[in-house]
């Protein structure tokens, strides 16, 4: 976790999950739909996070490239230690993937036990899209 910038200002992560192929633009515009449904700003985004099976596809990375901030990968082991924080866990994602949800428990995993859901999964037709916070103090 040491390459994701956290601060006073960028203490939010992304969560995102998507089926393989899915288009750069489904991935970008429900990322921007989930940080505008919070009021969440670029400059307070410290990265991405999702499913290591999802390291090489193409609009995660492009969403990434987008904000200006790393993308993290967890293992579905990681993820599914998570899955009493969430809010919609999945038994169809569980089944697929190995962990009961991809978007909000990469969100959380990437900001640690302190951290809270801000934004729910949020789906579009192939792709979902979860914020996580994390509260720093202020120097």
């Amino acid at each position: 976790m040491s390459d994701i910038p956290f601060d006073s200002t960028r203490r939010h992560v992304l969560g995102l999950g998507c089926e393989r192929g899915t288009t750069v633009a489904e991935v970008l515009a429900l990322a921007i739909e989930a940080l505008d449904a919070v009021g969440i700003g670029a400059a307070e985004l410290a990265a991405i996070a999702t499913i290591d099976s999802r390291r090489q596809e193409a609009a995660i990375l492009a969403v990434a490239r987008h904000f200006a901030v790393p993308a993290v990968f967890f293992d579905a082991l990681r993820l599914e230690e998570e899955t009493p924080r969430l809010k919609n866990p999945s038994e169809i994602v569980f089944a697929r993937v190995g962990c009961h949800g991809v978007a909000e428990s990469a969100a959380l995993a990437a900001l640690g036990a302190d951290a809270e859901l801000v934004l729910g999964k949020n789906k579009s037709a192939h792709a979902t899209a979860a914020i996580a916070c994390i509260g720093l103090q202020k120097d």
